[in-house]
């Protein structure tokens, strides 16, 4: 009796957990001139509220293959957002400095503005509607 009731269980739940659809879009990113294959490319989707302050509401480590990574964040609801991403090629999970300031590791920002000090999130932003998006950062 106890394998019949587990067994009903475990049935209904696979039902209804497939038949939930998956909210919000996929945003694919694609960064094709990683200097090397070192390491990983460390990917964060932020909001304004977690731009340069902190952990992302999504995260992702990707390994590098021929200098490209693709990385792909599912579930995405509509709003604004900005996309960071750093190629971590020593695994430490953080981007490493010389000692004037200046990055020893490669990174890029959505819509790839390239500016003279940290990143700034109003350059970096898009909006996610309806639709899945493709981006192309650039190290």
């Amino acid at each position: 009796m106890k394998h019949v009731i587990l067994t009903l269980v475990f049935v209904l739940t696979s039902i209804l957990g497939f038949s939930q659809e998956a909210s919000g879009v996929s945003i694919t990113i694609t960064i094709d001139n990683v200097t090397n294959d070192k390491g990983k490319v460390l990917t964060t989707l932020h909001t304004s509220e977690t731009f340069m302050k902190g952990k992302g509401i999504k995260d992702a480590a990707t390994e590098i293959k021929d200098g490209k990574v693709t990385i792909t964040f599912k579930n995405v609801l509509p709003g604004e957002y900005a996309i960071m991403s750093l190629h971590d090629e020593n695994n430490n999970k953080r981007m490493d400095f010389q000692d004037n300031g200046m990055p020893l590791e490669s990174y890029g920002i959505s819509n790839n503005v390239m500016s003279f000090g940290p990143p700034n999130y109003e350059d970096a932003k898009f909006k996610v509607e309806e639709t899945d998006l493709e981006l192309n950062i650039r190290f």
